[in-house]
């Protein structure tokens, strides 16, 4: 809504709205259908105002949450689980057509896609009749993922943990290119498009507590409400 952020909170296990202005703090969620919100990790709005999230949960000494993924509506009236369980749903994103989610998967390293029948509805069309995901890419090697961003050309930018990069995957699930950061870091977390025409590459680099930012070869996709 206009003057407001809208975090998740991790710590807590909820979703907030902020007005920038006044900094007043109001809870949207904190559960669904009786099951608390574990760990909200990262959020992305549709055209229509509403938006996906990944819960992704907490570690508790050997014990972790099962994650899921959710779509709500921003005035507070609507939350539906999509998809659970879902271990350590990281990254969330939407391709330039919105009929798309994409999803990182932490631990086990895997880019999902979701094909999307309406805003919050998910179709039931994947390879298995138990997961409505397509594994997008695979990753290799001792990498995990983290956040992600899509570039104007459709691209899933994501944060790659372990090899210190970002990976961008085309929409047909081929790696188009590894960007690593100027220093190795293997805690390399997130990244976001932004600047006066959305192709300068904001990235966080949080092992090292730096945040670098570079040109990329096309422009970002613009996120609704924000670059719109």
């Amino acid at each position: 809504r206009p003057g407001e952020a809208l975090p998740d909170d991790y710590e807590g296990g909820s979703i907030q709205t902020v007005d920038l202005k006044s900094g007043d703090v109001n809870t949207l969620y904190r559960e669904c259908n009786g099951e608390s919100l574990k760990g909200p990790n990262d959020i992305v709005f549709d055209r229509l105002g509403g938006f996906y999230f990944t819960d992704l949960g907490k570690r508790r000494g050997r014990q972790l949450d099962r994650g899921s993924v959710f779509y709500a509506k921003v005035d507070g009236s609507m939350i539906v689980e999509l998809i659970h369980p879902f271990d350590t749903p990281n990254g969330i994103g939407l391709s330039p057509d919105e009929k798309t989610l994409y999803v990182a998967e932490t631990n086990a390293a895997r880019l999902w896609a979701f094909d999307i029948a309406s805003p919050g509805v998910l179709k039931k069309n994947g390879p298995h009749l138990f997961w409505p995901g397509r594994l997008l890419h695979k990753f290799s090697g001792y990498e995990r993922l983290d956040s992600l961003a899509v570039d104007a050309e459709g691209n899933v930018v994501v944060a790659t943990l372990g090899t210190g990069c970002l990976t961008a995957i085309a929409p047909t699930g081929e790696v188009r290119a590894r960007v690593p950061v100027p220093e190795f870091d293997l805690m390399v977390t997130n990244i976001c498009f932004g600047g006066p025409d959305l192709r300068t590459a904001f990235v966080t680099s949080s092992g090292l507590g730096r945040l670098y930012s570079f040109e990329w070869h096309c422009p970002g996709l613009p996120l609704n409400f924000l670059n719109t």
